[in-house]
């Protein structure tokens, strides 16, 4: 079977909707996708009946270990009980929508020309610093995506340069598990967090993201020889964002290692 098992869609921060999503898996010939919108499953409910493709149940966790910082984003497959995803995650939806409302504010005030009303949200409801971008980009205000502007005015110390508290990671795993599913840890390469995944398997993690366009030979050489050593089963995927995000690459164009189309498919 041919997998994408990482992508994400207008549900959360990715650009395309559900329907262009399952038109591109299939011009690709795809057995199955995964469509794993950050911290919530509510695309779930757009997913056709007749859709053609088998699509499975997911979700990416913005997650964090407490102690050390470090960003570890957990993706759940085969979700049972939805609600369990939904109470771990809504304060996060509600934080990270807040937080792109200040940024929105800030920019105005700064001498922006934004009109928070027309701005695109996702799921029709949060606002991520990726609409605010589009905005700008999509006006005339800033020359692209994620150049020099975006680095100077949401990294960098700008102006816009302030985050929410994620989820722990540790009460991820156990939430995915809890709603019946599978948890992997992904692009571990990219979060540099390898170190974590001895305590995460202790926790339930049931995989590693092997295949992802941030990973290179090295990084994939500690993830095979860290699911060998704790008897992970490896994925992957495009982690497809549209527009959203800096990439040259498309839906499919990515595809998981058989052992996790084997566990998840």
């Amino acid at each position: 079977m041919k997998a994408d098992l990482h992508i994400h869609s207008t549900v959360s921060d990715g650009s395309d909707s559900i329907e262009q999503i399952l038109s591109a898996a299939k011009e690709k010939n795809l057995d199955a996708i995964a469509i794993t919108d950050h911290d919530t499953i509510s695309h779930l409910a757009q997913i056709p009946a007749d859709a053609g493709i088998k699509v499975i149940s997911a979700v990416e966790m913005s997650a964090v270990h407490y102690g050390t910082n470090t960003r570890a984003h957990i993706l759940g497959y085969n979700i049972r009980n939805l609600e369990i995803i939904t109470a771990l995650a809504e304060p996060l939806l509600q934080a990270r929508n807040r937080n792109s409302e200040i940024q929105a504010d800030m920019l105005i005030v700064a001498g922006f020309q934004i009109d928070k009303e027309k701005l695109a949200r996702a799921d029709g409801k949060y606002l991520y610093k990726q609409h605010i971008m589009d905005w700008l980009v999509t006006s005339g205000q800033a020359p692209d995506m994620f150049g020099d502007f975006y680095q100077k005015t949401f990294k960098q110390g700008g102006i816009c340069d302030f985050d929410i508290e994620y989820i722990d990671v540790f009460d991820a795993i156990i939430a995915i598990k809890e709603a019946g599913g599978l948890a992997v840890l992904a692009h571990p390469g990219q979060q540099q967090n390898f170190w974590l995944v001895p305590e995460l398997v202790k926790t339930g993690l049931a995989g590693l993201e092997l295949n992802h366009h941030t990973h290179g030979t090295k990084d994939k050489a500690i993830v095979q020889d860290l699911a060998k050593q704790h008897g992970l089963f490896l994925t992957g995927g495009s982690d497809y964002h549209g527009k959203y995000e800096p990439q040259d690459y498309g839906i499919g164009d990515i595809l998981s290692d058989p052992s996790g189309v084997e566990a998840i498919c």
